[in-house]
């Protein structure tokens, strides 16, 4: 587990400041300025150029990517794709891919990028925008295909699909005669009160200040009926709903349904916490559901899975997943085409599920009785994509990441009130997305 210093009144603000210093903020129209490529002239790609490809992605831990390149180049011998492994951690992917295309370089051809990235790589004018017309979009969940968007132009296939799940002990609910929350308040009293009588803590998402607090964070933001950016790119996080959301985490942590050491919780310590039968409820992505539900496991049979609660209802969870862009800087970029075509097809992407265990992009795929027996939890999942909204769709997103993470671990870890914070937020965000 990472661990970091004790966060001071003003950490989240001098973090901003350092973000920000030794160049302009960028903005939609002044990217390229920030970004160095004003008066630089870079190699460009060739748009028709065919012959072998690269696919650069995180690494691949399950390997299933191997297979579907495999059977690509028996099919285009003349036209092989290699996969290049980045490193696991997605920060370090977007440092890599950032290093190598700044300058021009033309090792990458086809980039497997976080949704959140979209819009940064467009931007800074490292990827090119793709036709629709070449890609079976109308077959996927429609969610997915806006995290592939940006300026109205698709710079992104979505490649692989995801939102956050509340797992729950089946167990212990049965027992009690309770069936799943589906509001904050029944979530609240049954962690509250179910958990302890079995002894069990209550609830765990991802609350370290990272991005995975930003994700929990706008989940409930979300739910309460706020939202970081509206639709035209204006503030407005120091809303009502917006505290109301963030108060909801931070009065679990204080009230202690919500254990302290889940302010310490990334993605794999939350899961253990779940997998060891520590927990009755767990915010996580579906990747879970097999580890935990594994031959062996001290739940395995014991947990369901329901979509996320809200204040009054259902809650609204934030999209996950990736998308293959084409790099700029390619020399094959007909050919880079080509592959993610077939990366997004029908037949690739029930591969994506059953090789890889991720979420396919292809809608049909939750519904076929075939996988729904081997993956149980594909309905509720189709559910949270269709009711998921993407992050904010904008370059400086590593930014306002950062910000809103840090302010949200404060609220979170009850060292500054939602009220206090949100107004210093908004004003961070405002100098951020100009």
């Amino acid at each position: 587990m990472e661990s970091r210093p004790p966060a001071g009144p003003d950490l989240g603000r001098r973090r901003v400041t350092r973000a920000l210093v030794g160049g302009a903020v960028l903005t939609a129209g002044g990217a390229s300025a920030w970004y160095g490529l004003a008066g630089r002239a870079k190699a460009a790609g060739d748009p028709q150029g065919v012959g072998p490809v690269t696919l650069a992605t995180g690494r691949d831990t399950t390997r299933y990517l191997r297979g579907l390149l495999a059977d690509w180049n028996e099919e285009h011998p003349d036209q092989p794709a290699e996969l290049v492994e980045l490193p696991e951690a997605a920060d370090e992917v977007h440092a890599q891919l950032a290093g190598e295309l700044s300058g021009g370089g033309s090792r990458f051809d086809v980039l497997n990028l976080d949704v959140v990235w979209t819009a940064e790589f467009a931007a800074r004018r490292w990827t090119v925008p793709l036709e629709e017309s070449d890609f079976a979009l109308e077959r996927f969940l429609p969610p997915v295909v806006r995290t592939g968007r940006f300026g109205g132009r698709l710079y992104a296939v979505p490649f692989v699909a995801n939102a956050a799940l509340l797992y729950y002990r089946s167990d212990v609910l049965a027992a009690a005669g309770e069936q799943p929350p589906t509001t904050w308040a029944e979530l609240a009293r049954q962690a509250r009160t179910l958990a302890p009588a079995h002894g069990l803590s209550g609830y765990a998402g991802q609350l370290s200040p990272y991005e995975g607090l930003a994700v929990n964070a706008l989940e409930a933001i979300r739910s309460a009926g706020g939202d970081l950016l509206a639709g035209d790119g204006s503030v407005v996080v120091d809303s009502p709903q917006a505290r109301a959301g963030l108060e909801f985490l931070a009065g679990g942590v204080r009230d202690g349904w919500i254990p302290a050491e889940v302010l310490g919780y990334r993605e794999e310590e939350s899961r253990e916490a779940f997998g060891r039968g520590g927990l009755l409820f767990l915010r996580n992505w579906p990747y879970v559901y097999h580890a935990v539900g594994a031959a062996g496991s001290p739940v395995a049979g014991r947990f369901g899975v329901v979509p996320l609660p809200g204040p009054h209802g259902p809650g609204s969870g934030v999209l996950g997943g990736s998308g293959l862009a084409v790099s700029r800087f390619s020399r094959r970029q007909r050919t880079a085409r080509a592959l993610i075509a077939y990366l997004t097809s029908r037949r690739a992407q029930y591969r994506v599920l059953t090789d890889g265990g991720l979420p396919p992009v292809w809608a049909d795929l939750y519904a076929d009785p075939d996988l729904t027996a081997r993956f149980p939890y594909l309905p509720v999942l189709r559910t949270a994509i269709l009711a998921a909204g993407a992050r904010p769709g904008v370059p400086q997103y590593q930014q306002l990441s950062l910000a809103f993470s840090e302010t949200a671990f404060e609220v979170v870890s009850g060292r500054r009130s939602a009220e206090a914070a949100l107004p210093r937020l908004a004003a961070d965000l405002r100098a951020i997305v100009g």
